[in-house]
């Protein structure tokens, strides 16, 4: 078995080798809580939940940490928005979140660090930069000196000159270059504020995460997850603050997933073009939002819209008539699932994985398989996937046994030769799908 990713540091496909395994250290940044959960928020969630149960599948010990950003300029503006604390605004917005997990079956990460709860871890990490010649105060903040960092630009495969020429980049008191960042904030009236060395203030948004990162993984850990609007400027950011002085790398493979758009544009708060989480799985429930976000490769841009969602619950139809009639009591051996388990390994190539499981399903109603061990390998595909199976369980010990039932009844009308009740049995059963053949051993039945 060989697990290979796609490491956006370099874009090269290489080989999977943990740092200490079979332990297996994965960090993601989770959710600046300022408002609603929508499905753009949702396709990240999805992507590292079955990154995290792919691995945990194939026997590696997972520690999953998905930190919770809640000292932020947008929670601040959200909070005078709506006249309340911005503690209020990013607990109320970070439950919200958590329900929305909830409801499309994420497991929660084993730890979820809060940004307001490691401030001194992020205090010292500044307090090391500064000692290395690698920030400087100014004006009360301190920031981060970019050209100092001989490495800068090499996640978003950018020069220090181009992405200058490239990226907005904003004045501010003390700040020396353009691309410097802020590190520590001054204090201003009527915001959350730490005391520091450099007087009060509050951390900026890219330490938070090295600090909370390293804090749970140590350095270097084996990967770092995110979304691709992540890549510049905050995981660049990441690595160079965390690279700085301490020679060794941060993280050792970045996988990022692509954007959701609708309407031709990236859904997205700012531009108020999203879709809530919540209003999602009350129309097309969470099996179907997690089939249509494996329907696409994780590293690709995806399409929000009826025609992909529909496709979608038309598989998740095709696998429920499926689990409901093959007999439940087979085993998810090694062999069955080996070409679900090789496009998992081959980059989380969920599609092909997909693909994997419906020719199960097909070999299984075809009668080529034992349609109980074939059941159970679809069943075992589908958890890695993070699909609910569980409403299915038992429907094919009622449904199964029904329809044996109205076979033997077929075959007694034969016998008394009442071909016209025969026909009737066999007629209602294709009305519900089930298709029987005649063979020399008796009556074989599927679901088509």
């Amino acid at each position: 078995m060989t697990i290979r990713f796609t490491n956006t540091l370099g874009g090269a496909k290489a080989d999977f080798v943990p740092i200490a395994p079979p332990k297996v250290g994965i960090y993601v940044c989770g959710p600046t809580v300022y408002d609603e959960t929508h499905v753009g928020h949702a396709r990240p969630a999805i992507v590292f939940d079955v990154l995290r149960r792919h691995l945990t599948w194939r026997g590696y010990d997972v520690l999953f940490v998905r930190n919770i950003t809640d000292v932020d300029d947008k929670i601040i503006n959200k909070s005078n928005e709506l006249g309340v604390d911005s503690a209020v605004v990013a607990e109320r917005f970070a439950r919200r979140y958590d329900d929305a997990m909830r409801a499309l079956g994420v497991l929660p990460p084993d730890v979820a660090p809060r940004a307001s709860g490691h401030i001194t871890e992020m205090i010292d990490l500044i307090a090391s930069l500064i000692d290395g010649g690698h920030a400087y105060p100014g004006e009360g903040s301190v920031y981060y000196s970019v050209e100092s960092f001989e490495g800068y630009g090499k996640l978003s495969g950018r020069g220090l000159d181009e992405l200058a020429n490239r990226e907005r980049v904003e004045a501010a008191p003390g700040k020396r270059h353009g691309l410097d960042f802020a590190l520590w904030k001054a204090a201003k009236p009527g915001e959350p504020w730490w005391p520091s060395p450099w007087g009060p203030g509050r951390p900026g948004w890219h330490i938070e995460c090295s600090a909370m990162s390293v804090r749970y993984l140590g350095q270097p850990f084996d990967i770092h997850g995110g979304g691709a609007d992540l890549i510049f400027p905050h995981h660049e950011n990441e690595i160079a603050q965390s690279e700085a002085g301490v020679g060794k790398a941060f993280a050792d493979i970045w996988l990022h997933n692509g954007h959701v758009n609708i309407g031709g544009e990236k859904m997205s708060k700012s531009l108020r073009n999203f879709v809530l989480v919540e209003d999602a799985v009350g129309e097309y429930g969470a099996n179907v939002l997690r089939l249509f976000f494996c329907g696409a490769h994780y590293r690709s841009q995806m399409d929000y819209g009826a025609d992909g969602l529909n496709e979608a619950r038309a598989i998740w139809e095709r696998f429920r008539a499926f689990l409901r009639v093959a007999p439940a009591g087979g085993e998810a051996n090694d062999e069955l699932l080996h070409d679900f388990g090789a496009a998992m390994d081959d980059d989380l190539n969920t599609p092909a994985a997909l693909a994997a499981l419906h020719a199960l399903v097909a070999a299984g109603n075809r009668g080529e398989i034992d349609p109980a061990q074939a059941r159970a390998a679809v069943v075992a595909g589908l958890g890695v996937l993070g699909v609910d199976t569980s409403t299915e369980e038992g429907a094919a010990d009622i449904v199964g046994p029904l329809v044996e039932l109205l076979l033997e009844q077929r075959e007694d009308a034969r016998k008394a030769k009442d071909f016209a009740r025969a026909d009737a049995i066999r007629d209602k059963l294709t009305d519900v799908g089930v298709q029987i053949e005649d063979s020399a051993d008796g009556p074989r039945w599927y679901r088509a």
